[in-house]
């Protein structure tokens, strides 16, 4: 099956549901306008914003509709495109993979905090704001929660955690998702979860035994149906918890 294929096949939310806002956006961030794609229910209510960040291969239309489903459960819902300085995301895989790598990692970081400000600052919003983001994008969560405190809540799948000497500016509530079999990464949970705790941070970790990296992923190889859905269904009522 070709990678095109299993995207459409994956696809929950289209860009025209009848259901959504849905378009494409610019916003200003540390680097310039930062691209970026943009969904909200219909109407007039105001609502909390999430910020969904993609893995290391830019912003692909798997993200995208990810951040649909986001604003499908009643948030105005944005994912930037990490590349926006370089052009934006190509559609070769490797070639995007090659340009996340020479990312600047703190201007990339402050693009992704002017997200919050951008949704912060929305005439839609409550000013209420949440990030979710995988892989790269998780690692990338938890540098929004260090160095945002505007942020409200943080759920970062199967993420890079923070140095713990940072642990103590993080400001919002977290939900640490991680992947059974992903050893590289959780190596850094007990030093993490030590400075939470030392911290007096709130947190909630949730360790999904026989998942791998890359677990939530719909078109990837390594889905795991059982911990998505349950890592998904978790991440939505903590974002209703703690965003309205």
């Amino acid at each position: 099956m070709t990678q095109k294929r299993a995207r459409a096949q994956a696809q929950v939310v289209p860009k025209n549901d009848p259901r959504l806002y849905v378009e494409d956006i610019k916003y200003p961030g540390e680097t310039g306008e930062v691209l970026a794609h943009f969904a909200r229910p219909k109407g007039d209510k105001k609502l909390s914003g999430v910020i969904v960040i993609h893995e290391n291969r830019g912003l692909n239309p798997h993200t995208e509709e990810v951040a649909r489903r986001v604003a499908l459960e009643g948030f105005l819902a944005i994912a930037p495109n990490a590349l926006s300085p370089l052009g934006g995301t190509p559609e070769d895989v490797d070639e995007a993979r090659s340009l996340m790598q020479k990312l600047d990692s703190q201007s990339t970081i402050q693009n992704f905090v002017a997200a919050v400000k951008y949704l912060k600052t929305h005439p839609k919003s409550t000013g209420k704001v949440g990030v979710t983001g995988f892989c790269w994008g998780g690692g990338v969560t938890n540098q929004i929660a260090v160095n945002s405190p505007d942020l409200k809540a943080a759920a970062p799948f199967y993420g890079r955690q923070p140095a713990p000497e940072d642990v103590p500016k993080i400001k919002a509530s977290l939900l640490l998702h991680y992947a059974g079999l992903d050893e590289r990464i959780n190596k850094g949970i007990p030093a993490y979860e030590a400075a939470l705790k030392e911290a007096s941070v709130d947190y909630k970790i949730f360790m999904y035994e026989g998942a791998e990296h890359a677990f939530f992923n719909d078109t990837s190889s390594r889905y795991h149906e059982e911990a998505a859905k349950l890592a998904w269904k978790r991440t939505i009522a903590f974002f209703k918890q703690t965003l309205t």
